[in-house]
């Protein structure tokens, strides 16, 4: 293509050369893994770095996005809160750009209270050392270090052991520049709240960190990491113990008042509590998945019908609850415990608090069949529904969490092994939702069942399966989800045995060739060779064991069982020839390569299995 036979340039290589900038002497022939390239070879004078790096910090600056940020003045740019000073060094010499009103220089200042003075900024190491001196430690893990060990010792001085809380520690050592922990108490009154309760209002609203004793039970203690050194630091500890009792106060108030309301009292309340305005009330989507939730119960647990019925109608009354209503996050936890002073059966309590794990990718699982067929319940109303009326996820935005919802649904499957079927379980969910979808209900069930496709592909490629045999099970279908990751777990193991090579190639083969064939009665009669009579009782033999094994939900056995047939279709292929003229003969072996290939096809589609061979 760049050169002819007697080794001139030719038009394209002509237009590559000037397309470069180069001139064609200036090319060079590579040789690459793909065959010989032709290269531009060029050398680009560099730019020097105090006019590269302002354009490129402004543009940094700018892109740096919070989830809530601010304007101020009359600036036309937001940050998180407004900027003061800025310093920007390269070599010694200051980098010149702006940010708002805000021009780069060397100088920068130390604490606020304890050090606020200017000072000049000559290097990094200047810079590290001249802010420890005014107070302010500059990195993050060594801020994170002294809290970590503070709080630690204070929790040694309290006679007590720390509750750890990794996303609190990082959260307060990026909210102080000079961390001094202090160890405060609260009133011993409060312990007769619920532990979460206590332990939510530290953490919420004050980023205290909580004390308990080696048997688990909360202290009256508490510890808290202050931005600076006072003279009278017992002065700091008191306001945050003041600021802590008006809390507890509070939570106490709302606790006992929510007492005496019976939680049926509180479930009542929710039909004025809006959903979702086009799925309507709390009250219409508990009504929905319970009915669901009963159903599935039928299928998976017919002997805990009643309290899953009992479990779904209730599940979701501490939202009218004031502590919940305070603190939303102990949703669950605070139906659980009305459920329990309520004198509900454990089993409905626990399933209350259970019903809506995981709440994260990371999260724990719920473990009782009750908590785990209603929380599966709540969440496939709410798929279902979020697409019936068109509220399904963009790339940006997914304000139903139904990415989470629907891995949630598929790790308790699979953690349960469950046996259910998805299309059933969508088509339930839909006739229930009515008047309320706003399309079509195969269209809504199409888009929700694509949707479990994409999320159950991304569950297993995460397992590290191939993701070839995932596409390859997935196609051949994934309405039973428990089943098809078995198949998976299976077709990877197979795929990773040395033979597998020629196995998978023979089948693809097989597959191939009856891809457009409709499937006809096998005649034996019409069998000309030993090799077509060895392959078609091979099958029948075959077949029979592999229906029984994969009937079992033995998919290995199955497979490698199922493999076991390969010697018979290779020498059928070696010494059959199928697309003979003979219109009977032919259509009688494409039949019996079609029976052979089902062998393979009911777990999955071969054609998307790659091989070296393609």
């Amino acid at each position: 293509v760049a050169f002819d036979e007697s080794g001139n340039a030719t038009k394209a290589v002509e237009g590559f050369a000037r397309g470069q900038g180069v001139e064609i002497d200036a090319l060079e022939v590579r040789e690459t893994p793909k065959g010989e390239y032709v290269y531009a070879v060029k050398t680009e004078k560099g730019v020097d770095a105090s006019e590269l790096l302002p354009p490129l910090l402004e543009t940094l600056v700018s892109s740096i996005h919070f989830k809530k940020s601010m304007r101020w003045k009359d600036l036309d740019v937001t940050f998180v809160r407004p900027i003061h000073w800025m310093v920007a060094l390269f070599g010694g010499d200051v980098i010149d750009f702006r940010f708002g009103d805000i021009q780069s220089s060397r100088f920068s200042r130390g604490h606020r209270f304890l050090s606020p003075g200017e000072f000049e900024v000559k290097s990094f190491d200047d810079y590290r050392l001249k802010c420890e001196k005014a107070h302010v430690v500059i990195d993050p893990l060594s801020r994170k270090s002294i809290i970590k060990t503070g709080i630690l010792e204070a929790a040694k001085k309290a006679g007590g052991r720390l509750i750890e809380d990794e996303s609190l520690l990082a959260e307060v050592s990026n909210l102080v520049e000079y961390p001094v922990v202090l160890l405060g108490h609260f009133d011993e009154e409060f312990l007769s709240l619920p532990k979460e309760v206590i332990v939510n209002a530290m953490r919420e609203h004050q980023r205290y960190f909580s004390l308990e004793d080696e048997k688990g039970k909360l202290l009256p203690c508490f510890i808290t990491v202050s931005n600076t050194r006072a003279r009278a630091m017992n002065v700091v500890k008191e306001g945050n113990e003041r600021v802590l009792r008006a809390r507890l106060s509070d939570a106490a108030f709302y606790y006992d008042e929510d007492l005496k309301k019976p939680l049926d009292e509180m479930v009542a309340s929710l039909k004025n509590v809006v959903f979702q305005a086009k799925l309507g009330s709390s009250y219409e989507k508990v009504n929905r998945f319970t009915a669901l939730a009963e159903s599935l119960s039928s299928d998976i647990a017919p002997q805990l019908k009643d309290a899953v019925k009992r479990a779904a109608y209730l599940c979701k009354g501490d939202l009218v609850s004031g502590v919940v209503g305070e603190f939303a996050k102990l949703q669950g936890v605070m139906g659980r415990d009305y459920a329990i002073k309520g004198g509900e059966d454990k089993l409905v309590a626990e399933a209350i608090y259970e019903h809506y794990l995981p709440r994260s990718a990371d999260d724990i699982l719920p473990v009782t069949d009750v908590g785990a067929i209603v929380s599966i319940a709540d969440k496939v109303d709410t798929i279902c529904g979020c697409f019936g009326v068109g509220l399904k996820p963009t790339g940006a935005s997914d304000p139903y969490a139904l990415r989470r919802q629907t891995l949630g649904i598929i790790n308790i499957i699979v953690d349960k092994k469950y046996k259910v079927s998805l299309g059933t379980l969508v088509d339930q969910s839909l006739t229930l939702l009515g008047d309320k979808l706003l399309k079509k209900s195969e269209d809504a069930r199409s888009e929700v069942l694509e949707f479990f496709r994409s999320r159950l592909m991304g569950f297993l490629t995460s397992k590290a399966y191939p993701h070839d045999v995932v596409d390859a099970v997935l196609a051949r279908g994934f309405d039973d989800i428990l089943d098809t990751v078995e198949v998976v777990k299976a077709l990877s193991h197979l795929k990773g045995l040395s033979d597998f090579e020629p196995l998978a190639v023979a089948f693809k083969r097989a597959v191939n060739i009856t891809k457009e064939y409709e499937q006809k009665e096998v005649n034996p009669s019409l069998f000309e060779g030993d090799a077509e009579k060895a392959l078609h009782s091979a099958y029948h033999s075959t077949n029979e064991d592999v229906s029984a094994l994969a009937g079992k939900g033995k998919y290995q056995e199955a497979l490698l069982k199922a493999a076991g047939i390969r010697p018979f279709v290779d020498r059928f292929f070696d010494g059959i020839l199928v697309m003979v003229d003979d219109e009977r003969v032919r259509n009688n072996r494409l039949s019996l390569l079609k029976e052979v290939s089902t062998l393979f096809t009911r777990f999955a589609d071969f054609s998307k299995i790659v091989t070296d061979n393609k």
